[in-house]
């Protein structure tokens, strides 16, 4: 649907991926009678972070006790089981083991496990190796964590689930709307996008990759700045998908916020290998720009050159996922998709491991939102909700 040029809301979101339309979604229901428009750069909801991901439900093991990382995904996990079931949406509470290979791993496995637990992730169990060979018969390691509540989802189908309810309550989905500029004007913030301009009393800036320019043009700070990694995926051919029964991962660096190469099963059948994790030619120029970006190469360089042999060498890629499943080999797989993670970074080379959100004149915008996004969604669109009242 086309908004018309010089129109004028009570609200708009801009992001009419899952978390954007889950915000719209909550806003709409505690104000039915506001006049709400989502305006979405592309021609149909949800075409990014939203489906090009291993399409995981997390449980929230990997994050700090205390952010909001922790608290969104407890809760979002339980809301998006819900929502799923009530909405026909395809999904699998199939479990994942986090697999530690030998004994230097376990202080690893031992703080995810501390972290789970003090987060409130429900039937968290440790597992010998024969137990872990029991639920995996052809995984290999020392040790293991299980997560019986981890699963998967169609969040696309979740996201078309999301913008059917809204177009139903009256929300104006405008696609092919990306937003050029931001403004303010009087009492009301304006909109420029592909399709002339949209005034609006507050908006909510949902806009993944964009979000921190559309961030600055309100107003916000330049930090932090978003990095795009483009993250690649293998399936395994349909005759080896009984190597992965559930959802196999490697206990990840801390320090990093990525979880490693995982062997995930996938609502469609598919069993996925993957990410690799490339800075995304996309934006280079602004990458390059940001000082940030240098900081975090001096750091992260052996990192890099792993991932850039991962992304040029399928038979190294999968090397580092038979590590875990010994029987696969570079002729089980295929390419899948790939995807682009929006990723913040500060301006003194960290990598950002929290959801962030910041607050201008009008206006809230979702800074950071990579995974578990989908998984908290729901749980993130009432924060940001609570957030906009006083807005509103």
């Amino acid at each position: 649907m086309a908004v018309e040029p010089g129109a004028e809301c009570d609200l708009v979101v801009v992001g009419a991926g899952i978390v954007g339309l889950a915000v719209a979604r909550e806003l709409s229901r505690r104000h039915p009678d506001m006049a709400i428009t989502v305006l979405e750069r592309e021609q149909e909801v949800g075409q990014h972070q939203t489906v090009r991901n291993s399409g995981v439900i997390h449980a929230g093991i990997y994050y700090k006790p205390g952010s909001l990382k922790a608290r969104l995904c407890v809760e979002g996990a339980a809301e998006m089981y819900e929502f799923c079931a009530e909405h026909g949406v395809a999904h699998e509470r199939c479990g994942k083991v986090i697999v530690a290979l030998d004994e230097s791993e376990l202080p690893g496995l031992d703080e995810l496990e501390r972290r789970g637990r003090e987060n409130g992730v429900p039937g968290l169990r440790r597992l010998s190796a024969a137990e872990l060979r029991d639920l995996e018969p052809h995984a290999t390691g020392v040790a293991a964590l299980h997560s019986p509540n981890t699963g998967i989802a169609d969040f696309g189908a979740a996201a078309h689930a999301l913008a059917a309810q809204l177009r139903q309550g009256g929300t104006t989905i405008a696609t092919g709307a990306g937003v050029t500029g931001v403004s303010q004007a009087g009492d009301r913030i304006e909109l420029a996008h592909a399709g002339g301009v949209l005034r609006a009393r507050f908006a909510v800036f949902c806009a993944g990759g964009w979000s921190d320019r559309l961030a600055v043009m309100a107003g916000a700070p330049a930090e932090p700045r978003i990095v795009p990694f483009r993250g690649a995926y293998l399936r395994l051919k349909p005759e080896k998908r009984e190597l992965v029964r559930s959802l196999i991962y490697p206990v990840p660096d801390p320090s990093l916020p990525f979880l490693g190469v995982h062997l995930t099963r996938h609502t469609g059948g598919d069993v996925l290998v993957g990410p690799t994790a490339l800075l995304a030619p996309s934006r280079l120029g602004s990458t390059l720009s940001w000082p940030g970006s240098w900081r975090m190469f001096r750091r992260w360089w052996r990192t890099g050159v792993t991932e850039i042999r991962h992304a040029v060498s399928r038979r190294a890629f999968v090397a580092a996922a038979a590590d875990y499943v010994p029987g696969l080999t570079a002729g089980d797989v295929e390419f899948a998709f790939a995807g682009v993670r929006a990723q913040a970074l500060n301006r003194d080379g960290s990598l950002v491991d929290d959801f962030v959100v910041h607050e201008t004149e009008r206006a809230i915008h979702v800074r950071n939102a990579p995974s578990p996004a989908a998984t908290s969604s729901l749980a993130i669109a009432r924060l940001i909700a609570d957030r906009a009242e006083d807005g509103l």
